[in-house]
């Protein structure tokens, strides 16, 4: 059994910043990518960043230049560093990881999400 628990999420004044973090724990074999999500109220969910086990990282394009995505592979934990936050940032934010339990069963894992507020 894997789990992904996140922290971090808050209430912030636009312009301000928030470090998100997620770990996951349990029956890990190997974990691959690793990435965080949104979904605001009344809209679908949206990628926000992506980075592999060896580093590569991808952003959504309404965050490229202010959200930077890192992780600690020893730690099987991801950060999300968010700067310039904006209201439209305003949405729960969920952690995803691709981790196989053995060395052939690979899946996708989600954890709560935690609430972001931006504030005008």
């Amino acid at each position: 059994q894997v789990q992904l628990v996140e922290s971090g999420g808050d209430l912030v004044q636009a312009g301000g910043s928030l470090r998100l973090s997620c770990a996951a724990s349990g029956s890990i074999f190997s974990v691959n990518a690793m990435g965080w999500y949104r979904q605001a109220r009344g809209k679908q969910r949206e990628l926000v960043a992506v980075i592999t086990s060896g580093g590569s990282t991808n952003y959504g394009d309404s965050v490229k230049g202010r959200f930077t995505i890192s992780r600690d592979n020893a730690k099987n934990t991801v950060y999300l560093q968010m700067n310039s936050l904006k209201p439209e940032d305003t949405a729960v934010y969920y952690c995803s990881a691709d981790i196989k339990t053995d060395p052939i069963f690979r899946n996708t894992y989600w954890g709560q999400g935690t609430q972001v507020t931006v504030s005008s």
